[in-house]
């Protein structure tokens, strides 16, 4: 039987990405495992592997592609002795209301969503097909997948499925009170569309940039993150001349090694130990509740072209300085290169910010959803200091703690800060 190869959903957050490159060509005969293509998701470029065996018949997506919606057939594998001509058909046979999916379609009006039809339920320990976000999804809202009709390929389950089913039961109330129904019903304010914003500048030249899935992606979190978490801030300076003089001391011992720590080594390190200091500070917002972590997982902002990565480092406190640079540095090179696996760049409770490196004194940082907290790290500018009686320069970095309210309070933030600012201020104690 033929089997349609379906674009993956290789990030749970992932609807639609670019096939950067075919691996295998029409003939091809390919195993399970085998790579076929390289895909480009929002924030990388990953490898898939073919779960089938056969020969491919036909592939419906030529590489370069960009915007292909997960779930959307992208070739055709047949078995040994099947013809060629009728591999695309099963999906239209068995499935007649099979569509190529449009997660990029507005979710269904309760009028809508009510006519929705609901699968009867599965036997017990029937297997539910269902794309890795309807999964996820459907998780977030209680949702039982057995009862949900699936409109994918072969009756899989996908990511507009879950969302009628959640808006399903609201639709009975909404018809039974009509005129208040109506009045809950108004669209919000459409936001100014691209033409809109042309015309401001008719006359005037520009060069339109189309948004990548990063820019895409980076957009929306943010946005969300601005909108719905109450941040405050809190903001400290912290001394220099102790740990850059640790730093260059260690770094003279270290020379033998090849290893040169940065400061920002030294800032990952004091922000994880801080964390296993004020244990209730390391925790993250989890919709209905909040999760407080054990380890200290510090994800770093790491600026690439169109955007950035967080990739994150486990298990920070318990690693030495030496080990966090080098994982440090390996993160970064692949996130610039978009060769960091999900797993690599998603979770964690915390992250950390630098912008001193260039030149920036001081900024407030959004913080990246679901962590509790994100800091903001400014340079090490030398000024003059009040020390006792007297007047002295020191090198002092401004530093700013985002913090989410709901997660943190302002004394448990004051007190995550102050342990992060000894620890920095006091170096040979990072080492202990």
């Amino acid at each position: 039987m033929a089997v349609e190869i379906l674009m993956p959903a290789l990030s749970p957050t992932m609807e639609e990405g670019t096939l950067a490159k075919w691996l295998v060509k029409e003939g091809d005969v390919v195993t399970s495992g085998q790579i076929l293509a390289e895909i480009e998701t929002d924030k990388a470029t990953m490898e898939f592997e073919a779960v089938d065996e056969g020969t491919v018949s036909k592939i419906l997506i030529a590489e370069g592609t960009s915007g292909v919606k997960v779930n959307t057939p992208i070739a055709v594998l047949i078995e040994e002795g099947e013809s060629a001509d009728a591999a695309p058909k099963p999906a239209a046979t068995e499935q007649p209301k099979a569509a190529p999916e449009k997660p990029a379609e507005p979710a269904p009006t309760p009028a809508t969503a009510a006519a929705t039809p609901v699968a009867a339920p599965k036997a017990a320990g029937e297997r539910v097909f269902a794309s890795p976000l309807a999964r996820r999804i459907a998780a977030d809202k209680g949702i039982d997948l057995a009862s949900v009709q699936g409109s994918g390929p072969h009756g899989r389950i996908v990511k507009t499925d879950v969302e009628a089913a959640s808006s399903a039961p609201k639709a009975a109330p909404a018809a039974a009170g009509a005129p208040q129904g109506a009045a809950k019903a108004q669209p919000a304010a459409a936001p100014v569309s691209a033409s809109t914003v042309a015309r401001m500048y008719e006359g005037r030249q520009y060069e339109e940039m189309p948004l990548d899935g990063m820019r895409k992606t980076i957009a929306a979190r943010l946005t969300e993150a601005k909108q719905t978490i109450p941040h405050f801030y809190l903001r400290r300076e912290v001394r220099l001349d102790t740990l850059m003089a640790f730093r260059a001391d260690l770094n003279k011992r270290l020379e033998g090694r090849g290893v040169k720590l940065s400061v920002n080594d030294f800032i990952i390190k004091a922000c994880a130990l801080a964390l296993q200091s004020v244990p209730d500070a390391n925790a993250v917002w989890a919709g209905d509740r909040v999760l407080k972590m054990k380890a200290s997982d510090v994800a770093v902002a790491v600026a690439i072209e169109g955007g950035l990565f967080t990739p994150v480092l486990k298990d920070a406190e318990m690693k030495s300085l030496s080990f966090l640079s080098a994982e440090m540095k390996d993160l970064a090179a692949r996130a610039r290169n978009r060769k960091l696996a999900p797993q690599e760049y998603q979770g964690g409770s915390f992250a950390i910010s630098n912008l001193g490196m260039m030149g920036v004194d001081n900024f407030d940082a959004v913080i990246n959803p679901p962590h509790g907290a994100i800091l903001a790290v400014g340079a090490g500018i030398k000024k003059p200091v009040v020390n006792g009686d007297q007047i002295e320069i020191a090198t002092v970095m401004s530093m700013t703690l985002s913090v989410d309210h709901r997660v943190i309070d302002g004394a448990l933030g004051a007190e995550l800060l102050k342990a992060i600012v000894e620890n920095l201020e006091n170096p040979m104690g990072m080492l202990a």
